[in-house]
């Protein structure tokens, strides 16, 4: 593969061999994202878990202190009073039978979350093979089957991040954007870091996280020194 001149230029102004504290890191990823639009800043946690086991598994939520600098759409299929605070609390759709039936048949896709109340949870499901490749399918496990919608949208559009094992044990997260700054990186890392810590599994042995790397959307890898878990 080509590698573009800033690319090249970027991984030459730090030692790729080295892990770095994550402030560091933090600094050395921002300084490497060179696009021209906001680059996402993301991690990408390598654990010391089997994912094809069913007690392996990890994953959860959390609002990350300074959000994750994305703003996104939320639909929330809900009736009645649910709906009026869905409504309420920011969610920029709200619907039921006729919102489903247009993700159906008109294949309307212009949202990033699905909220539901679980009573709703019936109707929803009969798009889950539409929804979950997608990966738009509410779930418990993500606070998006729920009967606090209102709670529900609040979080998402407060910076919430759902964070979750893939078949190689790596997970990968947005942590926030390059205009952040490493200070407000760094402290949406640890709350990630500290979350992922403690969602780790009983049966999980040996060393729990294996390997951190911050990097921007169009920039290098940077290792980070990690060893709390």
């Amino acid at each position: 593969m080509k590698m573009s001149k800033k690319y090249a230029e970027s991984i030459k102004s730090y030692d790729r061999t080295k892990s770095y504290d994550i402030s560091e890191a933090a600094k050395i990823a921002v300084d490497t994202a060179k696009a021209k639009f906001d680059e996402t800043i993301e991690l990408h946690i390598r654990l010391g878990v089997d994912p094809r086991q069913a007690d392996q598994q990890v994953r959860g939520v959390l609002v990350l202190p300074h959000g994750t600098g994305k703003t996104l759409r939320v639909l929330v299929i809900a009736k009645g009073d649910k709906a009026d605070a869905a409504t309420a609390a920011g969610a920029d759709y709200v619907g039921a039978e006729e919102t489903i039936q247009r993700i159906q048949s008109q294949n309307w896709f212009d949202f990033d979350v699905m909220i539901t109340t679980p009573d709703m949870m019936g109707m929803v499901g009969r798009i889950g093979r539409i929804l979950g490749p997608k990966g738009l399918m509410p779930n418990p496990k993500s606070g998006t089957v729920t009967m606090d919608v209102a709670k529900a949208v609040k979080e998402v559009k407060a910076g919430k991040v759902e964070y979750r094992l893939d078949k190689t044990a790596i997970i990968h997260v947005p942590i926030g954007k390059k205009s952040f700054g490493a200070e407000k990186l760094t402290e949406n890392f640890n709350a990630l870091m500290d979350a992922v810590v403690k969602a780790k599994p009983a049966s999980a042995k040996g060393q729990y996280i294996k390997s951190v790397t911050i990097a921007s959307t169009m920039g290098p890898g940077v290792k980070v020194n990690y060893n709390k878990g």
